[in-house]
């Protein structure tokens, strides 16, 4: 009942979103003499507070359809390359002949849209061929589609991993580090030619128990059976998705803004305050941040159940006691690739030594191809996004995947045509 009581809230405001929204018209018409004035631009900002806290957003665009390669600006393009029924793999594809280290992101299945990486993305492409996960939402997806689990998940990677070629850099944000490494490790242990040259592995729970958080401690308290019960909803009849079992976005979301509810509802003051002082661009800045940040997916119960399960209660990747599909996942297998670890010192999410763990379990990889980085001063979103990821996390991790670089040229993998199922 959950999520039809939260869509029915939504439909309840509709009547005073239309009447804010009318406001905010007309007291932003440059040729209304009331919208110069201070009670103008209160009235027009309380309007757009109150549209924006009752919408729902939905997917943003990566919106980058260019970039600069040696100073010159080229053309930029997003093709799917791969088709699976709960990812679509996204090539940035460039319009140049320079060749670039080719670099799969593996963005997070935790609510949010791949978008969310796109300042990642954007730092990426000048020196980059990038390539994508892009998760779809659970309830847009027909139950006849099947199930994904974690498992599901793990398989995916290899998949993309083999369609792109053993000359591929991956990069896992936050969630993914897992699978990317049970990915990794399965490839090494069936002597995969696809194995990828580097993973670069950014704040994400490899170990959970090594630095608890909010979130660590909040799944350890709680059974399964609490989860199952209290978080797990039935996707509404008339959603496409309709009565599949899921992690509602809206509920991932509300943690999310719990964790740091004084901040977030600063925030909406200062927007309401910019507003009325008529700071365009500040208020712009804050409404490219929250559209990204509000707007999220259901995700899959039994992907949410089994990462609930062995991420933060059985830390079974760590324990060594991962399975996939029978098979017992060994991380001291991988030999071939390069691994590099990167972590936020205020990481509240995944908190500094969670990521870094991944180095013990690694066991038998040379010291030549590990690195560790501990970024001061930033926290989990600033691991992969914003100034200090630009100008000082970057550039580590592209001379990593340059010096563990295994193609004799900078070129990107053949492409192949685009893989449905």
């Amino acid at each position: 009942m959950l999520y039809q009581l939260y869509d029915l809230q939504h439909a309840a405001w509709y009547p005073g979103r239309l009447m804010a929204e009318a406001t905010q018209t007309a007291f932003q018409n440059p040729f209304l003499p009331a919208s110069y004035t201070r009670m103008g631009r209160t009235l027009a900002a309380g309007a757009e507070l109150f549209e924006r806290t009752t919408r729902r957003f939905g997917k943003p665009a990566f919106g980058l359809p260019t970039t600069k390669v040696d100073g010159e600006e080229v053309a930029v393009r997003e093709v799917p390359v791969v088709r699976k029924p709960f990812c679509d793999l996204i090539h940035f594809e460039q319009d140049t002949d320079k060749a670039h280290p080719s670099v799969l992101v593996v963005a997070p299945m935790s609510g949010h849209h791949a978008t969310l990486l796109r300042g990642t993305v954007q730092a990426l492409l000048p020196e980059h061929d990038v390539y994508i996960t892009d998760w779809l939402d659970a309830r847009k997806i027909p139950l006849a589609r099947g199930k994904f689990d974690l498992d599901d998940y793990i398989s995916y990677l290899i998949e993309f991993m083999r369609h792109l070629g053993p000359h591929t850099h991956v990069m896992a944000v936050c969630q993914p580090t897992v699978p990317l490494v049970c990915a990794v490790s399965l490839m090494a242990q069936n002597n995969d030619p696809n194995q990828p040259a580097s993973m670069i592995l950014m704040g994400g729970p490899i170990d959970a128990t090594a630095a608890p958080t909010v979130v660590t401690e909040l799944a350890e308290n709680k059974p399964l059976s609490w989860f199952e019960r209290n978080v797990i909803q039935t996707v509404p009849a008339y959603y496409p998705g309709g009565l599949r079992q899921v992690y509602p976005g809206f509920i991932q979301l509300t943690g999310f803004m719990s964790m740091n509810l004084d901040r977030h509802v600063g925030e909406h003051v200062k927007l309401f305050q910019h507003l009325v002082k008529g700071d365009g661009d500040s208020a712009e800045q804050h409404r490219t941040f929250y559209d990204e940040f509000l707007s999220v997916i259901d995700l899959p119960a039994e992907f949410y159940l089994q990462t609930v399960e062995h991420v933060f209660q059985k830390y079974s990747l760590a324990k060594g006691t991962m399975e996939w599909r029978g098979q017992r996942v060994d991380p001291s297998a991988v030999r071939h690739t390069a691994m590099m670890t990167v972590e936020g010192e205020l990481d509240d999410i995944s908190a500094p030594g969670q990521t870094r763990a991944a180095h013990q379990i690694v066991s038998r990889l040379p010291m030549e191809k590990r690195a560790d980085h501990l970024q001061k001063g930033v926290g989990h979103y600033g691991i992969f996004n914003g100034r200090r990821w630009r100008e000082q996390i970057l550039p580590k991790i592209r001379d990593f995947m340059l010096t563990h670089d295994t193609s004799d040229r900078f070129a990107p993998p053949t492409q192949r045509p685009v893989a449905a199922e």
